[in-house]
């Protein structure tokens, strides 16, 4: 089974698994306490802090570890915003950050706070000019990606730390999917990260926050990690993610170099290998083991399923998964196919064996469900006047791309097809559909179900 899925969560890093194992008979005592154990304890974690704060490129005092990213988001976000209410309660997120970001966002709106959300182009990176545009005299926190966890675009991060700096503006990194990767660049104040991303265990975070940076933490207040996280430290594990960052950042150029050229063999191989594919993503300033594709007309939890039977285990932005019927928010906000969409994030040492089988498995494997989902039945087409109208009204994805595909050539050019849908995929694919295929996507209008999705035939 070939593991393609490292930007949900990497295989744990086998330096990690030493270093747990190892702490497990040194590190359980509390840490605050004065005897023996306790001071064996906490010899370990300040180690373990001493190593990260050292990856990372910031003061051991300014890092605490917290029981995962998602926590270190929240707590980053609520501290900064907590400390620094005098200022005001404007908050800036870009469209594609993770979703912990955004659910923090959500809490933030729900309490009185404002929020606004910086756009991104179809490579999925913000501009870094609108961004400094959106920062305003009562902005207490601006939050940006460095990587994108989807399609693998980095963003501007230092040029938006500068505007955010001279602004007088903490701004906030999430670095979960880089931070194994290198240092983050650029005069930021706050930064998060996840150790399960890097090849460390579960269940650890860090949240560094520099020295000037306004912070109230929030919640009950706990004499652990500076009152920033509480709760008893599970040093085991926060050794072995130190451990473990060290380790993979010791590898991190050389395999970069292998990872890259790996992710570029699919980039170029997959379109010329299956037709109608849509690759996604910055092709220059991303990371090196993520490239995200998405297939027309195909279901994105069939792909998956078939792809997990051929022994390949990826993951899918679509916006027919099993947990939702709506497409992802990233690829929403590119704007680009989120139907039969896949991402292959490849972990550190994937043979290209693997790679290549991956290549052979998928052609098939794609052309096969489209072939079963056929064509559109005859009688769902009709004519409304000089505009061709196709009903898709009941079907999911990416039914109503095929039906528009199919009978878009039954029209002269310059003639409109009507596509009728009540999913909600199909205010995104449509779009990108035309977009892909050189028509031109007219508009929505409003229907007495869902919504008529208006396209010209050009060619």
């Amino acid at each position: 089974m070939a593991y393609f899925d490292a930007a949900s969560s990497a295989p744990l890093h086998p330096v990690a698994r030493q270093a747990l194992l190892a702490s497990l008979d040194e590190g359980w005592a509390d840490p605050a306490r004065l005897y023996r154990e306790g001071r064996r304890a906490r010899m370990l974690l300040d180690a373990a802090r001493e190593t990260a704060a050292e990856a990372v490129g910031c003061r051991a005092d300014e890092l605490v570890f917290t029981s995962s990213g998602t926590r270190a988001v929240h707590s980053g976000i609520a501290g900064v915003l907590a400390g620094r209410r005098r200022i005001g309660s404007h908050l800036i997120v870009s469209a594609v950050e993770h979703s912990s970001v955004l659910h923090a966002a959500d809490t933030h709106e729900a309490g009185g706070g404002s929020v606004s959300q910086v756009a991104v182009g179809r490579s999925g990176a913000v501009d870094a000019v609108a961004y400094a545009q959106a920062l305003r005299p009562d902005t207490a926190l601006a939050c940006l990606q460095s990587a994108n966890h989807e399609v693998g675009t980095e963003q501007p991060v230092a040029e938006v730390a500068a505007a955010c700096r001279e602004a007088g503006v903490p701004l906030l990194v999430d670095a979960a999917q880089s931070l194994g990767w290198g240092r983050v660049e650029g005069d930021w104040s706050v930064l998060t990260g996840s150790a399960h991303k890097w090849g460390g265990p579960s269940g650890v975070g860090l949240l560094v926050v520099r020295k000037g940076v306004r912070f109230a933490a929030q919640g009950p207040l706990d004499e652990r990690e500076s009152g920033r996280a509480a709760g008893f430290e599970n040093i085991p594990a926060i050794v072995a993610a130190a451990a473990s960052l060290r380790a993979v950042r010791a590898e991190a150029a050389q395999e970069a170099v292998r990872l890259r050229e790996l992710t570029e063999r699919i980039r170029a191989r997959v379109p010329r290998l299956v037709p109608d594919v849509e690759v996604v993503g910055d092709p220059e300033r991303r990371l090196p083991g993520i490239v995200t594709f998405s297939c027309l007309y195909v279901d994105g939890e069939t792909l998956l399923h078939e792809l997990d039977r051929a022994g390949f285990s990826v993951s899918s932005g679509s916006s027919c998964t099993s947990s939702t019927l709506t497409p992802s928010h990233v690829l929403k906000a590119m704007g680009v196919l989120s139907e039969g969409n896949v991402r292959v994030s490849l972990p550190f040492g994937t043979p290209e064996e693997d790679v290549e089988r991956f290549l052979r498995v998928l052609a098939p494997a794609v052309a096969g469900m489209r072939e079963k989902l056929g064509a559109p039945t005859a009688e769902k087409v009709v004519r409304d006047e000089d505009v061709l109208v196709v009903d898709s009204l009941g079907k999911r994805c990416p039914i109503p791309v095929i039906e528009l595909a199919k009978v878009i050539g039954d029209v002269p050019v310059g003639g409109l097809v009507r596509v009728l849908s009540d999913d909600e995929a199909a205010r995104l694919d449509i779009p990108a559909w035309c977009e892909m295929r050189g028509q031109e996507y007219v508009g929505e209008e409003s229907a007495e179900r869902g919504a008529a999705y208006l396209v010209r035939r050009v060619s």
